[in-house]
């Protein structure tokens, strides 16, 4: 069992930054490939990005490219996604995944946090 908690959600203007952060504890973390995920109201979850378990193996949803950056510290068992240049598109619950790669793409299993809200204001 993975437990993880997000943080750092809140309301912030168009073009400004907000930083993620998801802490886990139960089994080792670097056990684990990392993801970010955000739900729309009235839209399914979607794929924002994720990380390898060793900091590599980096992707990135396109709509976030050159925005976003996740990051990873396995010493505090914990991931980042750095947000610059928020666009109101952006608002949405963000919720991150413990998972794994097949094949260089992303798979999840079923290890959630209760996610954190981002709101961006036109």
């Amino acid at each position: 069992q993975v437990q993880l908690v997000e943080s750092g959600g809140g309301l912030v203007q168009a073009g400004g930054s907000l930083r993620l952060s998801c802490a886990a504890s139960g089994r080792p973390f670097s056990m684990y490939a990392m993801g970010w995920y955000r739900q729309a109201p009235g839209k399914e979850r979607e794929f924002v990005a994720a990380i390898n378990w060793n900091g590599g193996g980096i992707y990135y949803a396109d709509s976030v490219k050159g925005r976003f950056t996740i990051s990873r510290d396995n010493a505090k068992n914990t991931v980042y996604l750095e947000m610059k240049s928020l666009k109101p598109e952006d608002t949405a619950v963000y919720y991150c995944n413990a998972g794994y790669y097949k094949d260089s793409s992303y798979q999840t299993y079923d290890y959630w946090g209760q996610g954190t809200q981002v709101t961006v204001s036109s």
